[in-house]
């Protein structure tokens, strides 16, 4: 539907009909009414928030995808379901992902009311429609518009948004239950382990609250971000975010491998979609993990590394293949066949050492070296500039989402002990989320949690 440009500076803003209580939802998915008068308000005030981002326009939903698998710009994920989108979704290309902290005094009411409007909102920009009754162009002229409307015209591109709940948002580092929910937090939900060779900076890592937007178009991605992040304006702010693109990883087989900043691709071993009973065996919780409302959810852990690009740079080919255990052309292992020829750990070369070395990054990342742990890669390249020192500040912004934080720690601490990819990487980033399951039609993200 077109909504046509025109003064309507008579016509006011209108709330939920007949009930304006914030323990009250009634939204469906085509219904942007359920936003509360608090959310409403929030992103009319939200200009003086500094958050610099934006949300999508009317976009006609055509579901489709193209040939290589990858979402084409019209494709259209339906946002309910009994999974979030954005986790076994065919890896878009582009990323935003923010962190949030719950702001000081916000109640648990106001907690919850939030979390509605933000399913309203996301589920209206997944279908490709602006956020707001009257959206991007058709409110009154003495009001900011609802919709901040830099996505106006752009197809869906494939827009996924999933949510996360922080450890803090359970219990503070003070030990505070600010919401009354303590008792209902996951066992295995605490901040991850400062691993060997970490420089995390805090400002770049954990949170209450995540959002992954994942999108084809850049600024659909942004877009999405910025209207949540004006909808939480004096109940959450923003902590981090981050800009990613080139996905580093495929979640489906009818993808190719991508690659990343080093030039190497990346994730050839990673879980797809089309592997139903290893996402359900590895990616996604289960009933008997506990607790209840996380069940048909997973774990999200997000990793800022940066990458010393300029050192790498100037490493023989030789010198790179090694550390990587692959070919930088075709992504075979060093032990022969193609790329998704299963490496060979014990097949010996020179001086009867293995062709692929102990240190190599797909030795020691791979599921027989690691009890048969796989983890669900989502990453991202980013650059974001360049430092003090003319360097790029560039790097992989991985994601990953697995059934318990025990996998991802497991992998990790064998990597950051013996990987000998550390001489060229930094950790300075580090994240931890609990991703509630699937969010019914009318209900919204995290409703089980508050029953």
């Amino acid at each position: 539907m077109t909504r046509s440009l025109k003064n309507s500076s008579s016509r006011p803003y209108r709330a939920e009909s007949g009930n304006e209580s914030s323990d009250t939802f009634s939204a469906g998915p085509t219904s942007a009414r359920g936003l509360s008068r608090r959310g409403l308000l929030s992103l009319a005030g939200a200009g003086v928030a500094g958050i610099g981002l934006g949300v999508a326009g009317e976009r006609a939903a055509m579901a489709s995808s193209s040939a290589s698998g990858s979402a084409s710009a019209s494709a259209v994920y339906p946002f309910y379901g009994s999974h979030q989108t954005g986790i076994v979704t065919p890896a878009q290309d582009r990323l935003h992902f923010a962190a949030f902290d719950v702001s000081a005094g916000t109640t648990r009411a106001e907690l919850i009311e939030l979390l509605q409007d933000w399913t309203i909102a996301a589920a209206s920009m997944s279908a490709g429609r602006d956020v707001g009754e009257y959206g991007a162009v058709s409110g009154p002229y003495d009001a900011p518009p609802e919709d901040s409307g830099e996505a106006q015209g752009l197809p869906t591109a494939g827009l996924t948004i999933t949510f996360g709940f922080g450890p803090t948002l359970f219990e503070t580092a003070d030990g505070v239950d600010r919401f009354g929910i303590i008792s209902r937090r996951p066992a295995g939900l605490t901040p991850l382990p400062h691993f060997p060779g970490d420089d995390l900076d805090e400002g770049r890592s954990d949170g209450d609250l995540c959002i992954q937007a994942c999108s084809n178009d850049p600024q659909v991605a942004v877009h999405a971000i910025r209207n949540l992040s004006r909808i939480a304006f004096g109940r959450a702010g923003l902590r981090w975010s981050q800009l990613g693109f080139g996905r580093t990883s495929s979640t489906s087989t009818t993808q190719d491998t991508p690659r990343n900043l080093f030039g190497f691709k990346d994730g050839t071993s990673n879980i797809k979609a089309e592997e139903p009973e290893v996402v359900t065996d590895q990616v996604w919780v289960s009933v008997s993990d506990g607790p209840a409302w996380l069940a048909g959810g997973s774990y999200l852990v997000a990793r800022r590394i940066r990458m010393t690009i300029e050192t790498w740079d100037r490493s023989f080919l030789s010198e790179q293949e090694a550390v990587f255990g692959r070919t930088k052309g075709s992504g075979a292992p060093l032990s022969g066949g193609t790329e998704f020829t299963e490496p060979d750990f014990v097949l010996a070369g020179r001086e009867d050492q293995p062709l692929i070395s102990a240190a190599a990054h797909v030795r020691l990342a791979h599921s027989t070296q690691n009890k048969g742990i796989k983890i669900l890669r989502r990453g991202y390249n980013f650059v974001d500039g360049n430092d003090e020192l003319g360097r790029l500040e560039a790097g992989l912004f991985f994601i990953s989402f697995q059934r318990s934080p025990a996998q991802f720690t497991a992998v990790q601490l064998n990597l950051a002990k013996h990987d000998a990819l550390n001489e060229y990487i930094r950790h300075v980033g580090s994240a931890l989320f609990a991703v509630p399951g699937g969010i019914p039609d009318g209900s919204f993200v995290g409703a089980a949690l508050f029953a």
